[in-house]
């Protein structure tokens, strides 16, 4: 959750190293703190409570610090409240005091044997200044370096073996001034390299204004940066060679572009990043899936599809399972990555295992992509960020197109996500013989035209900003839907939800009645989504049916279906699409609600309280 910055040169690090934080607030923004190395080799922390701007008001914006290497940190609370004594970094010595700290450390992840670790450590005479395990770890590596006068590759590698959970580690030694050391197991980290410096970070847009060639580190690797070089070790502390990975997208994909928010730029570049996927997927007419090495061998014989994944990527799953059973035919399954492991799943080698992340670090997604592997069925990663770890695991890997995305409700990815796996059905019926070349044809042209169809619904968003004006006062909002509809409107309750604080549900249709609708009353929203033809009078009823317990009704359906209007109180249209891909389209108008409200009621939509983007930890 949390976002680490990193810096070695010859450059005063501290200004670095904000304006870096500042590219991964949207991780963690309770507190933050700094680290620098002057010349005479004393470090000096500052931390401060609250946003990132604190911190650099408190620093002069970094001038008030001196010094070429550094650490900053941006938190999200796991283990100890918000507070500025709880802020990284955190230091070995038994207060916060650097007088006698040999390590200084910042920590993103969760480390889950530290009240073991914590014991073993008060029984060496340590003891603790604040309730966070990333003080435990800075300590732990301390008592092995101290112990066994080693050197921080046997140190680190030594507290690696003993820690249980996930972590991404950056650290200083006092008695290695020129250098940075950073450590990981399932929490994310990149290395960026130029000739006279070397930048550490948790994501890359911290990264991207000096460089675009960046080195990810393994799963329990080590690296010692210094200006302007890097080597890599393994837990054994042998040097191991890593090639870096070119980033297509450059430092301002990463800005604001001139919107207000990023998450409505985030938004409007859905077109674009639909088209990038597309473009990426369909060649020459046909569904290429050449370079995810899927074998027709094994889509052959595929005898269960597992969608697993976490938020909004789980309501692709969702709208995905519709699409993949009526085009394949097989048996789709979707579900929590954080509930996988714990049901047993069984699976065999002719079970195809799809895991989708954004970020491609979410750790409960990783967790449940390892434990297919350990239990013999094929995976599939579908995620956005290229050498993330699950793009590295899973045996076969599709990247989404979507470009970074900073805000902490995501947009563009689910929407690239979704293309995804409509080219994954359609390829997947293919093989199996399910669909005719006229069907195949009709299903890619249609995919082509879905930036397009975006576009149009963007151009007529003012009518859904009046709407949310007039709602943005609402206590409870209830979504419903039928099949894909259904699924769509998942999405749209969570939007709502998690950038505007307004209690939404969203259920499926026929459900209503099963206990639900005895919480409609006079003056609650009920939004329903009806672009599947043979499934819109069904749904219709049981809005009506809400109507006449006093529910104010908002209908979102495709061109011609104007008879809603004599239903619903307010009614908003997308173009006509093939009924498999309606989702992509119908998502759109429920984010901009979402994206409205949250604006009329003064909230910071890109960074939503107690929310951080990429979820690193279970």
């Amino acid at each position: 959750m949390c976002g680490i910055v990193g810096y070695v040169g010859h450059e005063q690090a501290a200004p670095l190293i904000l304006e870096g934080l500042a590219k991964l607030e949207y991780r963690g923004y309770d507190s933050a703190g700094l680290a620098v190395r002057d010349s005479d080799g004393k470090v000096r922390v500052v931390k401060a409570k609250g946003r990132l701007k604190v911190l650099a008001e408190k620093t002069n914006d970094g001038a008030s610090l001196h010094g070429t290497v550094g650490i900053g940190h941006t938190r999200w609370a796991t283990h100890g409240e918000p507070s500025e004594i709880n802020a990284h970094p955190h230091v070995s010595s038994n207060k916060l005091s650097l007088d006698d700290a040999n390590v200084v450390g910042v920590h993103n992840g969760i480390i889950e044997n530290y009240q073991e670790l914590s014991e073993k450590l008060l029984r060496h005479q340590y003891t603790f200044y604040s309730q966070t395990d990333t003080e435990v770890a800075v300590k732990l590596v301390d008592y092995y370096y101290n112990k066994y006068r080693i050197g921080p590759i046997d140190a680190i590698a030594k507290t690696m073996v003993r820690v249980r959970g996930s972590y991404a580690l950056a650290l200083m030694f006092k008695e290695r001034s020129d250098e940075l050391w950073v450590a990981r197991k399932d929490s994310p980290i990149v290395i960026g390299l130029t000739g006279d410096a070397a930048y550490v970070a948790s994501d890359v847009p911290a990264v991207l204004k000096y460089t675009r060639s960046v080195y990810y580190i393994g799963n329990q690797e080590m690296a010692c940066l210094r200006a302007g070089e890097v080597h890599f070790y393994n837990l054994d502390g042998d040097e191991i060679e890593k090639e870096p990975v070119e980033i297509e997208w450059d430092a301002a994909a990463a800005e604001k572009g001139g919107f207000e928010h990023f998450m409505m730029k985030e938004i409007h570049e859905q077109p674009k990043a639909v088209e990038d996927t597309v473009r990426a997927l369909v060649k020459e007419g046909r569904i290429d899936l050449t370079e995810s090495g899927i074998e027709d061998g094994f889509i052959e014989r595929i005898r269960q599809i597992h969608i697993v994944a976490c938020g909004s990527a789980w309501h692709v799953g969702m709208a995905a399972q519709y699409v993949l059973e009526d085009l394949t035919h097989i048996p789709v399954r979707v579900e929590l990555a954080s509930e996988f492991r714990y049901r047993k799943p069984m699976l065999t080698g002719d079970d195809l295992v799809i895991v989708i992340s954004q970020s491609g670090e979410t750790a409960d997604s990783l967790a449940a992509l390892r434990e297919a592997k350990k239990l013999g069925a094929v995976t599939l990663g579908i995620v956005n960020v290229v050498g993330s770890s699950i793009a590295r695991e899973a045996d076969h890997v599709i990247h989404t197109l979507a470009g970074p995305e900073i805000a902490v409700a995501t947009t563009k990815a689910y929407s690239t996500q979704l293309i995804v796996s409509y080219a994954l059905a359609i390829h997947i019926g293919r093989v199996r013989g399910l669909i005719d070349d006229k069907k195949y044809e009709e299903y890619v042209s249609e995919l082509k035209t879905i930036p397009g169809k975006i576009e149009k619904i963007l151009d007529d968003k003012e009518r859904i900003q009046w709407f949310a004006a007039k709602y943005a006062n609402a206590k409870d909002v209830f979504y419903v839907g039928r099949g894909i509809d259904y699924a769509a409107t998942l999405e749209g309750s969570l939007k709502l939800k998690e950038i505007s604080y307004i209690h939404s549900e969203a259920y499926a249709a026929g459900e209503l009645k099963h206990g639900t609708i005895s919480l409609i009353e006079d003056g609650i929203l009920v939004i329903g989504v009806l672009t599947q033809n043979d499934l819109f009078e069904k749904t219709i009823s049981n809005m009506v049916e809400c109507k006449a317990r006093g529910a104010y009704l908002m209908g979102l359906t495709t061109y011609g279906h104007y008879e809603i209007e004599d239903t619903v109180d307010f009614a908003v249209y997308v173009p006509k699409i093939e009924e498999h891909f309606a989702a992509s389209l119908a998502v759109i108008p429920l984010q901009l609600l979402g994206y409205y409200i949250s604006v009329a009621k003064g909230i910071d939509v890109d960074k939503p309280r107690n929310l951080a983007k990429s979820v690193t930890v279970e």
